[in-house]
């Protein structure tokens, strides 16, 4: 049984229920003839005596470790803990009565003398015991318990374990006396061991149970045990409760399949207008979950159409490309099921629809209440956009990949690469200008690190007025033209989608602003573009449930495109390769994502190395197959075989050898591929232990940890046992000193190309991390700290009022945690593409719930000049850069004569500008206002 992440006490609890298989905590303060600490009635007596009792064994020299031994005498694992919990609940009782006395006295008319008088307490406790927030304080613990009381319910259990607190939204040290408070009043707290999905060891759960109950009740019905739902955002005050999806009734939902031309808008949910309970507010579309009848939910876009679309008593649509012949007439089959715990089959409270989803309300215009809608937008709010509907998707990422380009040309290639180079230089050159050495110093790290990240990833500067934009289906539209209000009627742009086969999946398209259609539903869309389905069909099998695309303006012919290939004319993978009589192919969203991960680094490589299109339209069909094998049950196995893919992998992916396919076999495909290294220590703290001060390479030191495997000779039996050093993974660009040991034997232009990138990128690494060591702190100044004293407080002030939010931060982390993991207990299979967006959705989240929000750290120009006078430690003020807006920042710490727009930003302004891009975007890039910009320009 593992017990490593529980604390002390609860470790110590665990490994006794390990060996007794039971362990419930006793009500101590409810007891009487025991110990000699009151009798009667009055539980306030007993609390006194309790306290005093403890008082009296304090004076006497005992710690809190010996009086728990002492008061659980048959415990030898009892912990301090436990008697700081049982002290806590005495004071709240005692405390609570005698708020409660003093507030009745109050109410007779005495004065506080007097009641201090008749309660035998001076005035001024008096006073204390009346103050509202002392009150407010003793009724955080009793509504907690309350709460828990209310979820436990009369036969249920309630997981109260680590990080349970968080999502109640309280702090750890109240939750745990509240449950000692429950215990009080007979509850039991069971650690009942539960088996881990994936790795099958076993995890101790700490469970309150209602009093009565038995360790063998909670272990035969360990289905029982739920999740905290309620959580408060007044820490502990008060409790809201997590309000189950309001679902829409099944007659309200038409589906439109693939026989009615469902493909074609394939996984949009059309709305009716006008109808409250369904409206979008002020946006024009959103992605959206919607519960049906209790049991299914729909995904996808949702978009308003006109009513003529609409059956009477039908208020939306589902377009799907499922046939009505394959599935039958029940609606709901064409829908996805509510997620459920796969041990207890009940709803999952936490993600009913497998992802973070916001609920909205709206006011209904009968009654003027506001009530629950059963749209659920995907995502959260953000500060300065509104993720999962119009306006969410502007500020995505405009850089081109490596997968997108280097299937272009070697010169375009150079040229964003270069681009990018030039941007990363530039930045590195305005850091070395700083004057203020503990701004340069961390600035440089995070510098060094980002272009390490870079010459990884391999991402490029995007082309002039790219964006990322969400996808509509306007199928009035011509297979040559894209509805984009965001670019110029009449220009010609071309669409991007990931995973990317090759140019022949790029359709460039005329922009047409004047569709009727388009402008009736997504008039002046702030971040979407309309395109008709078969040209959606050429971006890797696009559909409408929420998949983006980069456009690109292609007026001068830079992005190179072809025609469809012919091997993928007519060319359906879910006709061609469902698989039969019912059987399961068995691919997990995990092996999915492996298998994409393998054939998309084939096409790159096969690109890359000169393949026909015959061979390319073999992989690119593969493709296909894979990236729907796991939604719609594909034979990608059989899709291998019939494509000939391990035939093309001993061509272009063999291993020096050629005895078997290798895996990625060009520099683009194996700048990010694992390679395993003996596991190391890194320390996130640069110094000249774990950088070469000569060449600012990093050196990793080794933590020689080894483990022991056995193996059994099947044919022989003898079994060999052997010690192998522990690894961990890393990447193979990150472990190489030259990117061109990664370039294939075909030794092609466009590695060349990105090998010569990946090299600067990490000079300019090692260099960052060289002027890092190089740079002295400056020396702290006792005599400018008296000079300053104003300032030095104020900046102590702010200091401490910024790292108010670090328990915030660290509650929201943890909650965040407690989130993923019952998504990835809903679904262990899922893929790190789903994960990294859950986490990031389950962060905005639960940051949002518990109110952690940076304040961050603005400095005065006089408070700047006691910083480098050397007024507060370099300490101090690496903990405020830490919390400081770094961009006001930099223009402090930038000298005097030197103005925002440097000489190097300049040139990088002109050098952009030349390159077409508008003057918006270049002022965005280079982080200046407009206006620094444009007079930078004139000068």
């Amino acid at each position: 049984m593992e017990t490593e992440n529980l604390d002390l006490f609860d470790r110590a609890f665990a490994e006794r229920a390990a060996e007794s298989g039971e362990l419930a905590h006793e009500g101590v303060l409810r007891k009487s003839g025991r110990y000699p600490w009151g009798s009667g009635e009055n539980p306030y007596q007993r609390n006194k005596g309790f306290l005093q009792y403890i008082q009296d064994m304090e004076k006497g020299g005992m710690s809190e470790a010996e009086i728990a031994k002492a008061i659980f005498p048959d415990n030898p694992r009892a912990s301090s803990s436990d008697i700081r919990a049982l002290k806590a609940i005495a004071k709240s009782q005692n405390r609570e009565a005698d708020i409660s006395t003093a507030i009745k006295l109050k109410e007779k008319g005495l004065s506080n003398v007097a009641i201090g008088q008749q309660m035998g307490i001076p005035e001024s406790s008096v006073r204390s015991l009346l103050n509202p927030s002392l009150r407010e304080r003793n009724d955080i613990i009793m509504s907690t318990a309350n709460e828990l009381k209310r979820m436990v319910g009369d036969d249920g259990y309630l997981d109260v374990g680590k990080g349970s607190e968080n999502y109640l939204g309280i702090a750890e040290s109240k939750k745990k006396v509240a449950i000692a408070a429950l215990e009080e009043e007979g509850y039991k707290v069971f650690y009942v061991p539960v088996q881990q999905l994936g790795t099958g060891k076993n995890t101790n759960t700490m469970v309150l149970a209602p009093p009565g109950t038995t360790f063998p009740d909670v272990m035969k019905n360990q289905d029982k045990i739920k999740s905290v739902t309620g959580y408060s955002e007044d820490g502990g005050r008060t409790y809201k409760q997590v309000k189950p999806p309001q679902h829409v009734d099944l007659k309200r939902v038409g589906v439109r399949y693939a026989e009615d031309g469902g493909s074609d808008m394939d996984g949009v949910i059309q709305l009716r207008r006008g109808v409250d309970d369904l409206s979008l507010g002020g946006a024009n579309y959103a992605q959206v979950r919607i519960g049906v009848n209790g049991t299914h939910y729909l995904k996808g876009m949702a978009m308003y159409a006109d009513d003529k679309n609409f059956p009477p008593g039908v208020d939306m649509i589902f377009n799907t490309n499922k046939k009505r012949a394959d599935i039958g007439t029940d609606k709901l089959e064409a829908m996805k099921k509510i997620k459920r715990n796969k041990e207890t089959d009940e709803v999952d409270e936490i993600l009913p629809f497998g992802s973070i989803v916001r609920q909205r309300e709206y006011t209904d215009a009968k009654t003027g209440k506001k009530k629950l809608s059963p749209l659920n937008i995907v995502g959260n709010d953000k500060e300065g956009a509104i993720s999962g509907e119009e306006g969410g998707w502007n500020e995505w990422s405009r850089t081109l990949s490596s997968q997108m380009l280097s299937k272009q040309s070697p010169a375009l290639a150079r040229k964003q690469l270069g681009l990018t180079y030039d941007s990363k230089k530039a930045e590195f050159d305005e850091i070395m200008a700083l004057s203020n050495p503990a701004v340069k110093k961390q600035l440089l790290k995070e510098f060094a690190d980002g272009a390490d990240s870079s010459a990884k990833h391999l991402k490029a500067a995007g082309l002039p007025r790219t964006r990322n934009q969400v996808i509509l289906p306007i199928n009035s539209l011509k297979d040559n033209e894209i509805y984009a209000p965001n670019y110029r009627d009449g220009e010609t742009v071309v669409l991007v989608r990931h995973p990317h086969g090759g140019i022949f999946e790029i359709p460039e398209l005329t922009v047409n602003n004047r569709n009727r259609e388009a402008n009736r539903v997504i008039k002046n869309a702030q971040d979407a573009v309309g395109i008709n389905s078969r040209v959606a069909a050429r971006l890797s099998g696009a559909d409408f449930d929420g998949d983006t695309v980069l456009v690109i303006p292609n007026n001068a012919k830079q992005v190179k495109t072809k025609g469809s290939l012919a091997g993928l004319k007519n060319f359906d993978p879910q006709s061609q390769y469902k698989m039969s009589d019912g059987r399961s192919n068995g691919l997990t969203p995990k092996g999915k994502q492996k298998q994409m991960g393998d054939i998309s680094n084939l096409i790159t490589d096969m690109t890359i190395k000169g393949a026909n299109d015959n061979e390319i339209a073999r992989a690119v069909r593969h493709s296909m197959v894979v990236i729907d094998a796991e939604k719609h049950n594909l034979n990608y196995k059989q899709s291998a075989l019939d494509n000939g893919i391990i035939e093309l992998k001993r061509k272009y992916q063999a291993k020096p050898d050629g005895s078997k396919p290798g895996g990625a076999s060009t520099l683009i495909s194996r700048a990010k591929s694992t390679q395993y290294v003996d596991e190391r220590k890194d320390a996130t703290t640069l110094t000249n232990r774990n950088v070469d001060p000569a060449t600012g390479k990093r050196i990793h030191t080794p933590t020689n940890r080894e483990y022991t495997v056995t193996k059994v000779n099947k044919r022989t039996g003898v079994e060999t046992v052997s010690t192998v050093r522990k690894q961990t993974r890393s990447t193979k660009m990150d472990e190489t000193d030259d990117a061109r040991t990664l370039i294939s034997d075909k030794n092609t232009p466009i590695e060349n190309v990105y090998a010569e990138h990946a090299n600067k990128m990490k000079a300019l690494a090692n260099t960052a991390r060289k002027e890092y060591l190089a740079t002295k702190p400056r020396l702290y100044s006792e005599s400018a700290r008296k000079t300053y004293a104003k300032e030095v407080a104020d900046l102590n002030a702010k200091l401490r009022i910024a790292q108010m939010n670090a328990p915030r931060e660290r509650q929201a982390q943890l909650l965040a945690n407690t989130m993923i993991n019952a998504r990835k207990q809903a679904n262990p299979d899922m893929d790190k593409d789903d994960l990294k967006k859950e986490k990031a959705l389950a962060l905005d989240e639960a940051r949002q719930r518990v109110g952690a929000k940076k304040d961050v750290i603005k400095f005065t120009q006089s408070e700047w000049d006691a910083i480098q006078a050397g007024a507060i430690t370099n300490n101090k003020l690496a903990a405020m850069l830490q919390n400081a807006d770094m961009d006001q920042v930099r223009q402090l710490a930038t000298p005097r004569d030197r103005p925002v727009m440097s000489d190097a930003k300049t040139r990088r302004a002109q050098q952009l500008l030349a390159n077409g891009y508008p003057q918006s975007e270049i002022a965005d890039m280079l982080g200046v206002p407009a206006s620094t910009l444009n007079d930078a320009l004139k000068r």
